[in-house]
């Protein structure tokens, strides 16, 4: 058996493509259903966000599953041809594409490094292979061990530790100033885009209390009951000052809005308590002068751009310390796939042995007439102790070297040596059948408990208004 991914990404493929390949969570049920149909294909998983469309699949033969794989994409999507896909898909085959499941569990492979909500997509996919019977024996295993890697590098390395955008890096600069943010006010100025983002992620960590200011003060009472805060009239902009512990500048006004003698007089006002502001217009709204004041700490959008650029140099630096950490797994599964690769060849021999056994026996006991039921057991438990002791070594020997890279070469000598057919049949567990220990007879409601030990943190799953990536 071999494991195969075929898939895009948002490195391969343009947006207007990856949403033509989108299946509606309704439609996964039935999706599935019809990748395992295909008789080279075992187990399937379908994995789809806005930055990725990829099926995980369990194979006989590793071109005609991809080759199955591919039609599936092409049919199932009626509104894309096979000229329109092709050029744009990726195919990786065993320790490649286990190794792209485990990095994309790990954010890796994401446009944002780091970023959380991966991983519960990669546990939603999953469950939902569960759920209608696609998984089986060794995806169960693989993408168990994926999500386990997903956490483990989060929490052994710093991956996710650092902003990476400019609303985030203006929450993290602000958690330098001020180490608790939950009785601190905020004050908008301005009705910029990037702006009322950094005040919804103050928002998120607990900032008391949101004034909200605009020359339009009809758009000011409405961004105040977005984000129910208070408006307050342009004109009272300097005396809010003196309230606020952080000034968010938005306006897109072509000059300075907020003066050095300003934030002087707040200052003096507010008995030198700090302000942190932060101006995130071009040109800019806040005079750069107010950087030399005492307990004004002011950062432009320049400044946020270099506290990203640097926190994406530092994840970065972790990413290198999860590719390590994932190559050590990749290599644990890999040599559990390969050890699967021998159980046909061990069931063979043991059966072997048996026959013969089995065939000795009976001419043995032919040949000694009439035995007492204590001698015949005696005799038959001879037999299987020889057996037993002779094949132990043979049998330990090709569980350890069929987990090794020459594996397969190892097992095929072993068929060889003991005279056992080629076309062995696999064992039933690993027919491709789903695990009936984590899918048969299951609900919805109980697919979560049996996909990891432990539930995955808030953070991982997405919240209302989140983007669906």
């Amino acid at each position: 058996m071999n494991i195969i991914v075929v898939g895009v990404s948002h490195k391969t493929a343009p947006v207007e493509l990856r949403e033509l390949l989108a299946i509606p969570v309704s439609r996964i049920g039935e999706a599935l259903k019809r990748l395992v149909v295909y008789p080279s294909v075992k187990e399937g998983m379908f994995l789809a966000t806005c930055n990725r469309v990829e099926v995980y699949a369990v194979v006989d033969d590793v071109d005609r599953g991809v080759s199955a794989v591919q039609e599936f994409l092409v049919h199932t999507h009626l509104a894309v041809s096979e000229e329109m896909l092709l050029p744009h898909l990726y195919r990786y085959v065993d320790d490649r594409a286990i190794a792209h499941l485990f990095r994309v569990a790990a954010s890796l492979d994401s446009m944002v490094i780091g970023e959380p909500q991966i991983l519960g997509q990669v546990k939603t996919a999953f469950e939902l292979s569960l759920l209608h019977r696609a998984s089986g024996v060794i995806l169960n295993k693989v993408v168990r061990k994926a999500l386990s890697v997903g956490k483990g590098v989060r929490t052994q390395t710093r991956i996710a530790e650092f902003a990476v955008s400019v609303s985030s890096a203006a929450v993290e600069l602000a958690k330098k100033v001020f180490s608790n943010l939950h009785e601190k006010t905020v004050l908008l100025v301005g009705a910029g885009e990037m702006g009322k983002i950094a005040a919804q992620h103050l928002i998120r960590n607990g900032v008391r209390q949101v004034l909200l200011t605009t020359r339009n003060l009809h758009r000011a009472h409405a961004l105040a009951e977005r984000f129910h805060g208070k408006a307050i009239p342009f004109g009272e902009l300097r005396s809010a000052l003196v309230r606020a512990d952080i000034v968010l500048c938005a306006t897109g006004a072509p000059h300075y809005v907020i003066e050095r003698e300003d934030v002087e007089r707040a200052i003096r006002q507010r008995m030198n308590r700090p302000v942190f502001l932060i101006d995130i217009t071009v040109p800019r709204n806040i005079d750069p002068a107010v950087k030399e004041i005492d307990n004004a700490f002011l950062f432009d959008i320049d400044d946020l751009e270099n506290h990203v650029g640097h926190n994406q140099e530092e994840r970065r630096r972790e990413a290198t310390k999860a590719e390590a950490l994932i190559q050590q797994e990749v290599e644990t599964i890999s040599s559990w796939l390969r050890s699967l690769e021998a159980t046909p060849t061990i069931v063979a021999l043991k059966k072997r042995g048996d026959e013969i056994k089995q065939a000795e026996l009976e001419k043995a006991l032919g040949r000694l007439g009439p035995l007492t039921e204590r001698e015949r057991r005696t005799i038959e438990s001879l037999a299987t102790g020889i057996v037993n002791k002779l094949l132990h070594g043979s049998l330990v020997t090709l569980k350890t070297e069929a987990q090794s890279h020459n594996g397969l070469l190892f097992i095929e000598a072993a068929r060889r040596f003991f005279d056992l057919p080629d076309d062995l049949q696999e064992s039933s567990e690993l027919s491709g059948q789903a695990d009936p220990a984590t899918s048969q007879h299951m609900t919805a409601d109980e697919v979560p408990q049996n996909v990891e030990d432990e539930p995955l943190p808030a953070e991982f799953w997405m919240k209302p208004g989140d983007p669906a990536c």
